[in-house]
């Protein structure tokens, strides 16, 4: 007799052969078992019911059934029958995603928030945010690439075919940001470059790009009446001058802030993002060599990839750690330190304390991107996605308080150094990692050695981040396409040349004003919208009790309540929560005293629309294309395409499997 079981149950029958058949019977396809079906249903009975319905079973459910109900072995895609290429070794994984979550803003931000919103206190609202929202959504999306084994399009356009738009949204959105976070990449790599000299050129001002008004490092002490003052932008909250007012009203800069404005940039030159300028070419040829950098990275796919990352995930660790030790023994290092945790609990009743921390949470775990989804595809199928994603977010968050003691130890040398306060030199962005920290260091003995370490520690820092955004991109299009896949070299080197070609205008002497236009907007309220459309589709149409089961299949054991409460109403408030404050606080785009035009706004928001369009769009395509009615096509656009191809092939139990209780011996199979 038969007796249909929750194949989440029985994972183990899959992989046991049943008696009388052979691994050919695996192939049976849609034809073969509405036949077999129907010959059960017009009285065929007795053993050769037996073989043929189990025969189907086992094939076409592995064929056309949910990936859940498939054994294993080397990553075979169980919607397809294509190999599904798969990491060499757990580690490589680990070390993707580890070397995608922690990037520079883990180095330059995070330290200064924590700073800014109360010291210590701000590990409050943080570990709050990280919790309920963060770590889940982390978890979530790495658990659907695991489980799906597609990149963004294609998954989502199973997962919800009414949300197909969510995987083109992510797509473009990690396409917008590629244009431009090689440009910070560029820019490590062209200070590594001139770090190779006697003396680091920013540290004095008899260079031909300085002004009278420049000072070396250390020009104020306690005698002198001199304050200095750093500014933010807007989108970035980036200090890239240090100016300095005294007391007779003169202004001020810092050898290292006319070194990165004056001599790297060339800001001085454009008047705004009208006028471009000319194309720094000593700019353009390091941004060629990070695309070159990364196109060998990425052209075999996670094979190459996966050993790449051992070097540009692990160099920033031993960086970070030697930087540690050298920081803290330094004169002045307990100070800073001091200020970077001193509690100041009333701040975490500021609701702009809880938005940082929300946001960085958010932005520095990066789900969303297609990045995890992407990377655990390619996972075997029973992988401890819980662990890893425990694990990876950890250690992210981890990094980024490490790092507090790193940046803040050498701000308050700095401030001791120079006579300043710590207010004076704390800063964030791009003015951290490339004026203030690098002053700093120009200080200390052995400068170059520390100098060159530094920026190869930002250089990888952003090259994996980069790897991972341009591998959501590729394997979401060769998934979606597979006559990319087949052509991965070729289409990779494309997709960089691209790049390369918009990464130019960056390049220009008004380069910094585009680059700070895409920060803005590429991937600002597009991606909190999209991720918002993730949780509600997963939670709230897919089904929370049926993601559980998924991840049950794969693991062993379903997430308990704390995640399903998270998942469907915690981790939507929580994204609602950023956009609408973010919304509430927007400004228009500004860099110090230059406003930007309202037609860059436009642009900007013309930009994020694109992405979020995609959504929408998508949906109302399906809809048109989908045939019935109304609500016929709605039910079919919210029905998972797995369980729509078991409807097709006269499947209409909940994706399951026939365990044999007798064999021709009377025992059970």
């Amino acid at each position: 007799m038969f007796e249909l079981d929750d194949p989440r149950e029985n994972l183990r029958l899959l992989e046991t052969p049943v008696k009388g058949t052979d691994k050919s019977s695996e192939s049976i396809d849609g034809d073969a078992l509405k036949e077999l079906n129907g010959g059960a249903e017009n009285g065929v009975g007795g053993d050769g019911e037996e073989t043929a319905l189990a025969m189907a079973t086992i094939g076409q459910i592995k064929a056309k059934s949910r990936p859940g109900l498939l054994p294993r072995n080397g990553g075979g895609d169980p919607d397809d029958g294509e190999q599904r290429e798969t990491w060499s070794g757990k580690v490589d994984f680990l070390l993707s995603v580890i070397g995608f979550a922690v990037d520079l803003a883990n180095v330059w931000r995070f330290p200064y928030l924590c700073y800014k919103n109360g010291g210590g206190a701000f590990l409050v609202p943080y570990g709050v945010m990280l919790l309920v929202g963060g770590i889940p959504l982390f978890y979530m999306e790495l658990a659907l690439g695991q489980f799906n084994r597609k990149g963004a399009i294609t998954c989502w356009g199973r997962l919800v075919p009414l949300f197909k738009g969510i995987g083109y949204a992510v797509v473009l959105i990690a396409f917008y940001v590629d244009f431009y976070y090689n440009v910070i990449i560029a820019w490590s790599l062209r200070f590594f470059f001139a770090s190779f000299t006697d003396s680091l050129p920013w540290t004095h001002c008899s260079n031909a790009w300085n002004t009278p008004e420049c000072q070396p490092f250390g020009f104020s002490n306690s005698t002198e009446a001199a304050t200095v003052s750093n500014r933010t932008t807007a989108a970035l909250a980036a200090n890239v001058t240090a100016t300095a007012t005294v007391a007779s009203e003169t202004r001020f800069a810092s050898a290292a802030s006319e070194y990165f404005n004056r001599y790297i940039l060339e800001l001085h030159k454009s008047e705004g993002i009208h006028d471009l300028g000319a194309i720094k070419w000593d700019m353009v040829l390091c941004l060629l060599a990070v695309y070159l950098i990364c196109y060998f990275s990425l052209w075999k796919g996670i094979s190459t990839s996966g050993k790449v990352v051992w070097f540009t995930a692990l160099f920033p660790y031993a960086v970070l750690l030697i930087l540690l030790v050298r920081g803290i023994t330094l004169p002045g290092s307990a100070e800073g330190i001091l200020y970077y945790l001193r509690p100041n609990f009333d701040c975490i009743y500021n609701a702009q304390v809880w938005v940082d921390a929300a946001t960085q949470v958010f932005f520095s775990l990066g789900p969303g991107f297609g990045v995890l989804l992407a990377y655990a595809s390619y996972n075997k199928y029973h992988n401890n996605v819980y662990k890893d994603a425990l694990l990876t977010s950890f250690i992210n968050s981890a990094t980024s308080f490490v790092a507090g003691f790193v940046i803040f130890s050498v701000l308050g040398y700095m401030a001791h150094a120079s006579g300043q306060s710590i207010q004076d030199v704390a800063t964030e962005g791009p003015g951290l990692v490339f004026v203030v920290y690098p002053a700093a260091i120009a200080t200390m003995p052995g400068s170059i050695f520390w100098a060159l370490i530094f920026f190869m520690m930002l250089l990888t820092l952003g090259l994996d981040s980069s790897f991972g955004g341009s591998e959501a991109i590729i394997t979401a299009l060769s998934d979606e396409f597979p006559k990319i896949g087949r052509n991965r070299e070729i289409f990779v080197a494309i997709l960089f040349s691209l790049y390369f070609v918009v990464g130019i205008a960056s390049c220009t002497q008004g380069g910094f004003y585009f680059f700070q236009l895409l920060d803005r907007y590429a991937a600002g309220y597009s991606i909190l919208i999209a991720v918002l459309f993730e949780s509600i589709a997963v939670s709230w149409i897919y089904g929370t009790e049926r993601f559980c089961n998924d991840i049950k299949d794969m693991i062993g054991f379903a997430p308990g309540i704390y995640w399903r409460v998270c998942w469907k109403f915690v981790a939507p408030l929580f994204l609602l929560f950023i956009i609408i404050y973010g919304l509430i606080g927007h400004e228009p785009l500004s860099y110090e005293d230059y406003i930007y035009p309202a037609w860059a706004n436009v642009l900007g928001w013309c930009i994020a629309g694109s992405s979020m369009i995609m959504i929408p769009l998508m949906a109302f395509y399906k809809l048109i294309v989908t045939k019935g009615t109304f609500r016929q096509r709605m039910k079919i656009l919210t029905t998972p395409w797995r369980d729509q191809q078991m409807a097709v092939n006269g499947v209409t139990i909940e994706p399951a499997q026939v365990r044999l209780t007798h064999s021709d011996e009377g025992e059970e199979v």
